[in-house]
């Protein structure tokens, strides 16, 4: 099902107020790589936000997963003071990762891979 206008414009936003809800808690750095939000996914009916996270060269992704997670709460507090008025209620806020670039890494190996053997016969 394609997103509707209205789920888009509340995911943009919320993908913005967290982007600097992370800079400001310092979330953006964390067990020595990067996060960056990669994309916020809201359901038809704006009660949940499926926000995807990419770890940049984090030494152990599920101790950065859980350290997000345990701090949800006081994201969540700091975006509902933000837009509060724009939304009749917060939505609920779960983090998934988004291996987008370690599945575009494995890819390109392997195409090297199939390269350096063809050049090899």
């Amino acid at each position: 099902m394609e997103e509707g206008k209205r789920q888009k414009q509340v995911a943009g936003l919320l993908q913005e107020e967290i982007n600097s809800i992370f800079q400001r808690l310092g979330l953006t750095m964390l067990n020595g790589g990067m996060i960056s939000i990669t994309s916020v996914k809201i359901t038809p009916d704006l009660l949940e936000a499926r926000i995807y996270l990419s770890l940049f060269q984090v030494n152990d992704r599920d101790a950065t997963m859980k350290k997000i997670e345990e701090r949800a709460w006081e994201i969540k507090k700091e975006l509902t003071s933000r837009i509060a008025k724009q939304l009749r209620r917060m939505p609920e806020l779960r983090f998934y990762l988004d291996d987008t670039l370690d599945t575009v890494f494995k890819m390109e190996e392997l195409f090297k891979k199939i390269n350096e053997d063809k050049e090899g016969e």
